[in-house]
């Protein structure tokens, strides 16, 4: 049987001596998808909103990648970045639509990171644009306590989570009875974050220091989480991140069988 078709939002970046424009998206995305999701990767150019309509009645799934841009200000009427703040034009103006597309259609969405800030925006709230630049808040760009590890696996602080939401039904048994209780150590690579949030945007988990690090989307039809930290580096070591995509793949593959069940009914049925 055919595996089902999981699209992975692409970023456009120079490449090469002439820095020429490119469609991109992590390599750990594509492995992910492969791996505990169990799904076909098919990479999703930042084209536009035709993508939203033509695109999206073949999928089975959405994934939403993290990316060193940002989303653009004017989505969600803020200040203008500071000079240097990486955006991309492409990347916005194909997402935000493709997401409220995706949650209209259910199909299952998991947003991760920058993606996560897409959710929000694409629903109606706003970002913080620095959270460091914050009283009170912390630097979530940085691992903060294993200087030696891997940047991209190495864990910068807890997550608090909601013991009775959606992100905690999908943790393995006993995430929440270790020294931490309800709550789960993470990666953090970001600037921005949830300022206001979306109205159709559940928060489920925080960091300590206030910022939301998790939020579902409340009534969809289909499976719509966002998260804020990575766990596409480090599904393969930690059990809490590769559960999150195993649930995930579980609602693809439903959404795929679904998909094939409603396109036999439209099949004629052979000449007795």
């Amino acid at each position: 049987m055919a595996r089902p078709v999981v699209g992975i939002s692409c970023c456009v970046k120079g490449f090469g001596v002439f820095n020429t424009p490119n469609h991109a998206a992590s390599d750990s995305y594509v492995r992910v998808v492969l791996g505990p999701v169990g799904g076909l990767p098919v990479l999703l150019p930042a084209a536009g909103e035709c993508l939203a309509e033509e695109l999206l009645p073949r999928l089975d799934g959405l994934i939403l990648t993290g990316s060193r841009s940002n989303v653009c200000p004017q989505h969600y009427d803020g200040p203008p970045h500071a000079e240097g703040t990486p955006e991309d034009h492409a990347r916005d103006a194909t997402t935000l639509p493709l997401i409220r597309a995706a949650i209209a259609a259910g199909v299952p969405l998991l947003a991760i990171c920058r993606g996560m800030q897409e959710l929000n925006v694409a629903l109606g709230g706003t970002l913080d644009q620095r959270i460091q630049d914050l009283p009170g808040r912390l630097d979530h760009s940085t691992p903060a306590d294993q200087p030696h590890a891997p940047v991209r696996t190495a864990k910068a602080h807890l997550v608090r989570v909601d013991r009775t939401g959606f992100l905690a039904s999908l943790l393995p048994p006993g995430w929440d009875t270790g020294p931490h209780g309800a709550a789960i150590a993470v990666n953090s690579l970001h600037n921005q974050g949830v300022a206001r949030i979306a109205p159709r945007l559940v928060a489920e988990a925080w960091a300590p220091d206030g910022t939301i690090e998790a939020v579902r989307v409340s009534g969809a039809r289909g499976f719509a989480l966002g998260v804020q930290w990575h766990p596409e580096y480090d599904w393969e070591q930690d059990r809490n991140s590769r559960a999150i995509f195993e649930a995930f793949g579980r609602a693809v593959a439903d959404a795929a069988a679904g998909r094939r069940a409603e396109a036999s009914s439209y099949m004629p049925r052979a000449a007795e």
